[in-house]
């Protein structure tokens, strides 16, 4: 992911304690297609960074909160006409493509983090859902299962936003 993960994260650390500069951190990332089937891709690419990670315990609760944002963005971020793939930013090879949704994966040894990178530059809403709605309690669940979340616009050549989730990890693991 280069330097892009901690410019495109530099606001969720803002009133967090910092991060130990001694803590290994390291992250992974997957560029999903847009069209719902990419949530379960999301949740796959979930599983096995969480057991090379050691962190496979975590699953279920990361999993829900991954699955949430990758649904939103599929939902209320990619337009119904979207194309397959957009260009990449100046820098990189003519030709080379990446998807518009981006699923991040972030460790540390005190804290891990999801993020989802869409090109919607709209936030996301917290729905309000009677009792037979099917929709609408999507950020309660990331809310809930999550330390934290929030969302931010992206600045200079990325355009869109992210929104992400932090996990706090238990003091014993490495």
């Amino acid at each position: 992911m280069g330097t892009e993960g901690s410019t495109v994260l530099s606001p969720l650390w803002r009133g967090l304690p910092t991060i130990d500069s001694s803590a290994a951190s390291t992250s992974a990332s997957c560029s999903l297609p847009p069209h719902f089937e990419a949530v379960g891709s999301a949740r796959k690419f979930t599983r096995s960074t969480l057991d090379r990670w050691d962190l496979i315990g975590l699953f279920d609760e990361v999993a829900l909160v991954v699955s949430e944002l990758v649904t939103n963005s599929m939902r209320y971020a990619i337009p119904a006409a979207a194309p397959v793939a957009a260009p990449v930013a100046a820098g990189r090879a003519l030709g080379e493509y990446e998807t518009p949704v981006r699923l991040h994966l972030m460790r540390w040894t005190s804290r891990l983090v999801c993020a989802v990178r869409d090109p919607s530059e709209t936030g996301p809403v917290v729905g309000e859902a009677a009792a037979g709605d099917e929709c609408g309690r999507g950020l309660y669940l990331v809310d809930s299962f999550s330390d934290a979340w929030g969302w931010h616009p992206l600045a200079g050549a990325l355009h869109g936003k992210v929104v992400w989730a932090l996990f706090r990890l238990p003091r014993d693991r490495d």
